[in-house]
């Protein structure tokens, strides 16, 4: 008990161990975490490190980088990697180890080397583009179709940023006066939680994918350090396999990044996406109007041709039905006269025998003119009847197809063109059904 140690006795024990041991300064490699700065200007954050295999922690250490060095740090590192010094970063920093009695053991940075940060996201952006190759997705939203009507958009964009507002103003004031459809799914374009907001917004859209036809990613200018979120596996992963083309333009000049990679199109600014999808629209709409004028064209034609074998089909009718009466009248003109020899001939033989039996063969013959007379009125109303003309009128119609008239359903094809001629014009139809009946 009396070689007992108080624990501030044993901290400033290890204190001076540490300090004889670990005069220098060293070079260590490790990952940041939990930076944050205080209002005196002082950095704090977290060294770890981990297993390549796992990403399980292996090693941990608290860190500090005092004000007046951190001033000096953080404009040569921005600087040199275009990028703010914050957590998840890959570092090779300076430190002297440090232990007091009452925080413990803590690294305290005097220098850092950009230049192998600078590798570290080369490397890491090359491991993400490497990983979507070996999956085979990396092409993937570039090879799905953009819709000849692409107006439903989905954008995934800060609500407050100018480049959305900028984006909606040039679709909104297009040359053309085409019309657009947008919705908004908020997301945070940058900092630690950008991942999540924007993987969050994609799957809100997935939900809705039928309502959309392309997904326009968009973010206004900013600081090249804020882009690291397009560089991710997470996003870049979700984006190349998501249902619907991607068209990105985050707003910057730099080197694509991985998310551009993979969109389907990538431009650079929110201007330049709503120039895209306007400058699609206009090609699709130049070609439907050049196909109308072509369709146009082509059923004037067509109703033109028609309209004179009609005409001639009429004739024809016509001319074919004055010979058809003709023949009849002369055919009935006949019979009459034979039916009077006849009927004479009967008259002039009865007459030479009884009185009476003339006047019943008189009377009978009369009444066989009557009969005939009223048969032959009887044929002629019937041919004036079975006219073409009064068959149209009586709600008949006359269906041609290829110049030739239907009589049999079994002579029909789907989705061909077949004309109906009433009695008052003709119209042209395409045969969507045929329904066959056994007679």
């Amino acid at each position: 008990m009396n070689q007992s140690l108080t624990l501030l006795e044993l901290n400033r024990f290890v204190r001076e161990v540490v300090k004889n041991n670990f005069p220098d300064t060293y070079w260590v490699r490790a990952e940041t975490s939990d930076v944050r700065r205080n209002a005196n200007g002082h950095c704090y954050l977290e060294f770890i490190e981990k297993d390549p295999v796992t990403q399980n922690i292996v090693a941990r250490a608290r860190g500090v980088i005092w004000a007046n060095t951190f001033r000096l740090l953080e404009s040569y590192f921005q600087s040199q990697t275009s990028t703010a010094f914050t957590s998840g970063m890959g570092v090779l920093v300076r430190v002297s180890v440090e232990f007091h009695e009452q925080y413990g053991y803590s690294l305290t940075v005097v220098d850092i080397d950009p230049s192998f940060t600078i590798g570290e996201m080369a490397r890491n952006r090359m491991l993400v583009i490497r990983r979507l190759e070996e999956e085979g997705v990396l092409k993937i939203n570039k090879e799905l179709p953009i819709p000849d009507v692409c107006n439903r958009i989905a954008v995934i964009s800060s609500a407050t940023a100018a480049g959305y507002g900028d984006f909606l103003h040039q679709l909104s004031s297009n040359p053309f006066g085409l019309i657009f459809y947008t919705k908004l799914f908020p997301a945070a374009m940058q900092g630690e939680n950008s991942e999540a907001s924007i993987i969050a917004a994609l799957e809100k859209i997935y939900e809705n994918r039928d309502m959309f036809d392309a997904v326009a990613i968009i973010r206004g200018g900013g600081a090249t350090s804020e882009l690291n979120c397009f560089d991710s596996y997470p996003v870049a992963t979700n984006c190349a396999q998501f249902p619907l083309p991607i068209v990105t333009g985050i707003g910057h000049e730099r080197d694509v990044t991985v998310l551009d990679m993979v969109a389907h199109t990538s431009v650079k600014t929110p201007t330049a996406v709503a120039e895209f999808f306007i400058d699609h629209q206009a090609e699709s709409l130049a070609r439907i109007t050049d196909l109308q004028q072509r369709l146009v064209s082509i059923a004037r034609q067509a109703i033109s041709r028609e309209n004179s074998e009609l005409a001639l089909l009429s004739k024809d009718v016509y001319h074919h039905s004055i010979a058809f009466l003709s023949k009849q009248n002369s055919e009935i003109g006949n019979v009459v006269f034979m039916l009077r020899a006849y009927s004479q001939k009967q008259l002039d033989t009865l007459r030479q025998e009884h009185k009476e039996q003339v006047v019943r063969f008189r009377n009978a013959a009369e009444h066989v003119i009557r009969s005939e007379k009223h048969r032959i009125e009887n044929a002629e109303q019937y041919f004036e009847m079975v006219s073409p003309k009064n068959v149209l009128k009586r709600g008949y119609t006359i269906t041609v197809q290829n110049g030739k008239i239907v009589t049999s359903a079994t002579s029909l094809v789907e989705n061909e063109c077949i004309e109906t001629i009433f009695s008052d014009g003709k119209a042209t139809s395409e045969i969507k059904n045929i329904e066959k009946w056994k007679i």
